[in-house]
């Protein structure tokens, strides 16, 4: 009779044990742990973080860390953290969080659009995946990745064509570099090489033309009539004769430093740069910023016509006035520089 007491209290031990194990796993599993009340919220692990990075970016989301912590261990996420951005949506209990934290990285989009040197479009990428700016700065500056890819300082910002992508959140420099190249490739179509070809241009030159045509004219309308002008132009051996070249040019200089020209000068033309062309023949040795999209295809669909010269159209903010003559062409530029002078712009 004893021994069935204690063989009794043993069962009875032996099940409240099992029970309550079974209560735990049940709630470390399968109950609700978020605490938050959007219908989801994001972190972002770093690609080395540790577990206690997450638990502190998990702790303000949820009911029970203690409770994450053990299924966590039991499930051996502890060890095998991954960085990226996940989401965790409401309700989710311990088990659904260590599941998507584990395998469901988000990717995010990445936006740039006429970030005009390496530094600038470097912070801006920095602002959206894990790679900071400086990292991203060496790697786009890389002289042998440029060489090996048939890029030079002035034409490796061309590569980086604006627009929005796709991405994982913990994408390395090189990866987005890597990415970005893969891009170009794809832009740079047997169509857009055709066409390239017949103008007696390479990608390159298509490029720096573009980044001319866009900062003449932010008019989608009249950028392929403007880039008809330079292949006129280049096709006569004619200087392009190209202001923002200019602006360009004098920038670079320290006397220019830290203002904003409005109005091209004698001065500006003067200046001895490789981007004055006004001095030099052909096109510069690349871009003075960089173009969207358009401004490139542009380039490429260029209107055929017989306009050597354009100025800006004083009547018109923002559009220009076309001429086959130079004599037509100096008076469509003093109109403009009248409406200069009587705006008060000197410089």
């Amino acid at each position: 009779m004893y021994f069935k007491k204690i063989l009794l209290a043993i069962v009875l031990i032996g099940l409240a044990i099992a029970a309550y194990f079974a209560y735990f796993v049940y709630s470390a599993m399968f109950v609700s742990n978020t605490k938050f009340n959007n219908e989801e919220a994001y972190i972002y692990i770093s690609t080395s973080a540790t577990y206690n990075d997450v638990r502190a970016d998990l702790e303000p989301l949820l009911k029970d860390i203690k409770s994450f912590d053990a299924l966590a261990s039991r499930k051996k996420y502890i060890a095998n953290i991954k960085g990226g951005k996940y989401r965790i949506e409401k309700d989710m209990t311990n088990n659904d969080i260590i599941n998507s934290i584990r395998s469901n990285n988000v990717p995010v989009r990445v936006s740039f659009n006429n970030q005009n040197s390496m530094e600038q479009l470097a912070s801006r990428i920095a602002g959206q995946i894990e790679a900071d700016s400086t990292s991203l700065v060496n790697v786009f500056n890389n002289v042998d990745f440029m060489e090996q890819n048939g890029f030079s300082q002035p034409t490796a910002l061309g590569m980086y064509l604006p627009n929005s992508y796709e991405f994982f959140w913990n994408t390395s420099a090189e990866e987005f570099r890597a990415k970005m190249l893969t891009e170009y490739g794809k832009f740079w179509n047997d169509s857009r090489l055709g066409k390239a070809r017949s103008m007696g241009l390479n990608p390159y030159e298509v490029v720096t033309m573009a980044s001319i045509v866009q900062e003449e004219s932010k008019q989608k309308s009249e950028q392929s009539r403007i880039a008809g002008v330079y292949v006129n132009r280049l096709k006569n051996d004619w200087p392009l004769q190209a202001d923002p070249t200019l602006k360009f040019a004098a920038y670079k200089l320290p006397k220019y430093k830290n203002t904003i020209i409005r109005r091209v000068l004698n001065e500006h033309k003067a200046i001895d740069s490789p981007y004055n062309t006004y001095k030099n023949a052909g096109l510069p040795p690349g871009l003075i910023v960089m173009p969207d999209i358009s401004a490139i295809d542009a380039v490429l669909n260029y209107e055929t016509h017989g306009y050597f010269y354009f100025a800006a159209d004083a009547r018109k903010p923002g559009f220009h006035k076309f001429a086959k003559t130079l004599s037509q062409h100096n008076q469509n530029a003093r109109d403009y520089q009248r409406y200069l002078s009587n705006q008060g712009i000197r410089r």
